[in-house]
């Protein structure tokens, strides 16, 4: 029969949040409670009758609770096949009794890690009864139900209120399957632990729980976002988050990440489309726009200081996608969610990940994330002209703007503010063409500006372009093997050149 009647219970949670409802519905429908330790003083405490553990296996809990159920009169009643002759008649042999939903959660593995405790104790947070008792029950989802996180609670409890705890197969099968789930991401999170050392060429990621966004890139195609958003923000207004707006948050979040001063950038498309430094949010937004105020419509803006009602003001007549901001006046917030659909995001912490995966191929291809960035010192200068205190400045923000924009890039800059880029072109003449028209278009001048390429130049042409139009210093990695023609034209015609040795591509 696929229906189970639920007469028998072993409840072992390290939670107790949210137990006690479900535990006294179980003792009005006359179900037989076993537990152990904690839980079940917990459950004595509620006046419910509880069965030990111990007292079913005649052995104590030792080893400072590492072991308390692993013992075959506990996995016997969970594993044996109700409908099985041979396994009904063992069961009675050895004394074994049925048990037919199994509560148990795991030792908080991940936040114990994520805590910064020593070696010692993340290792005590390694669970074995438990993992051992989910997949038990899990694997004899025929018979047994099993809740393997406080998650589901409210589902049991439906099952207890409404079918006063009669299960169907497919009951038993999705609790089953979350099991698995639980399991298969703990054992994941303690393998990465261990292998931290990359000891092991081998490639685990879990991540839960999954949420399901409007659509994908496009409205036919199908998203998801799988992780914890709030762990770096908190969103206090606007529509749900979309597919493209995760991966624009994520440029954007990137980018302010490379500036210490007061700093603001309008995004497209993963591009920015303005940044500037200023004195304060609202002149750092004011300069951002002014390299090019038709792309910034519909755009994400971010920035690393406290949004106040002046920079709010400024920015509230642009129709814009997200604002991130470590913060928002009081004041600024009444401008800014004038417009309901307007997204407003507090980054709670700063930008900062090791790792990046991607999927193609049917596979998966990893690598460390780009953290290197360029300052003063790591600037080699090629020429015999020596950049400005000023250019160097500007060579090193054009640097820092160019890094976290898509190959292949050019970006000019002067005074700290972005006049033009290009970006995403299979040449890279074609992308220095597009940012000298793009500040023509905006009426910024490029006399005295700076140039940025994320890779080198194979070819002088494009210093030669920039030379022509007004550019006066220029920065890239160098590495060509005809540097020296670019390097000669340079002192032929009074530039400046460096060199910082590191390619920036993006893709």
């Amino acid at each position: 029969m696929s229906i189970r009647k639920i007469q028998s219970a072993l409840i072992s949670v390290y939670h107790k949040d949210n137990l006690e409802p479900i535990v006294r519905r179980l003792n009005e429908l006359g179900v037989k409670i076993y537990s152990t330790g904690g839980t079940e003083k917990f459950i004595k405490d509620l006046g419910i009758d509880v069965i030990a553990v111990e007292t079913i296996t005649d052995y104590p809990s030792v080893f400072g609770g590492r072991v308390k159920t692993l013992h075959p009169k506990i996995f016997g009643g969970i594993l044996y096949r109700r409908d099985n002759e041979s396994d009904l008649e063992e069961a009675s042999q050895y004394d074994i009794p049925p048990i037919d939903l199994v509560i148990v959660d795991l030792y908080p593995f991940e936040e114990t890690v994520a805590s910064g405790a020593s070696d010692s104790e993340i290792v005590e947070k390694i669970d074995i009864g438990g993992i051992a008792l989910i997949r038990g029950a899990a694997k004899n989802f025929n018979d047994v139900t099993i809740v393997s996180s406080r998650t589901y609670y409210s589902d049991l409890q439906a099952i207890l209120d409404e079918k006063n705890g009669e299960t169907t197969l497919v009951d038993r099968k999705l609790f089953a399957a979350r099991a698995f789930e639980t399991s298969s991401h703990y054992d994941s999170a303690i393998f990465n632990y261990v292998n931290a050392d990359q000891s092991m060429d081998v490639f685990k990621l879990s991540s839960s729980p999954a949420r399901t966004l409007r659509y994908g890139e496009n409205p036919h195609q199908n998203g998801y976002y799988y992780g914890d958003l709030s762990v770096y923000f908190d969103q206090i207004h606007g529509k749900e988050i979309s597919y493209n707006n995760l991966v624009d948050i994520e440029a954007a979040v990137q980018l302010i990440a490379e500036f210490d001063d007061t700093a603001f950038a309008i995004l497209k498309h993963n591009n920015a489309c303005g940044v500037a430094v200023g004195n304060s949010v609202s002149e750092a937004y004011h300069r951002a726009f002014a390299a090019d105020s038709v792309s910034a419509f519909g755009g994400i803006l971010v920035t690393n200081r406290e949004v106040d009602a002046e920079a709010a003001e400024e920015m509230n007549d642009l129709f814009f996608e997200i604002l991130i901001a470590p913060s928002f006046s009081d004041s600024s917030l009444e401008i800014l969610k004038q417009k309901k659909n307007r997204i407003l995001l507090i980054q709670k912490k700063g930008w900062k990940e090791n790792t990046q995966y991607k999927s193609l191929l049917g596979g998966t291809i990893v690598q460390d994330y780009d953290l290197k960035s360029e300052n003063d010192s790591d600037l080699e200068i090629k020429t015999k002209k020596v950049p400005t205190k000023e250019e160097v400045e500007d060579l090193v923000f054009a640097a820092k703007v160019c890094k976290q924009s898509k190959s292949n890039t050019i970006v000019l800059a002067k005074d700290k503010q972005m006049l033009a880029s290009g970006v995403g072109q299979t040449s890279r003449v074609d992308a220095l063409k597009q940012a000298i028209e793009k500040a023509g278009n905006f009426g910024l001048d490029l006399h005295g500006a700076v140039m940025a390429s994320d890779a080198f130049f194979p070819f002088p042409d494009c210093v030669e372009i920039a030379g022509k139009a007004g550019i006066t210093a220029i920065v890239q990695p160098g590495g060509s093997v005809k540097d020296q023609l670019s390097v000669d034209y340079c002192n032929e015609h009074k530039l400046a050149m460096v060199f910082t040795g590191v390619r920036h591509f993006k893709h």
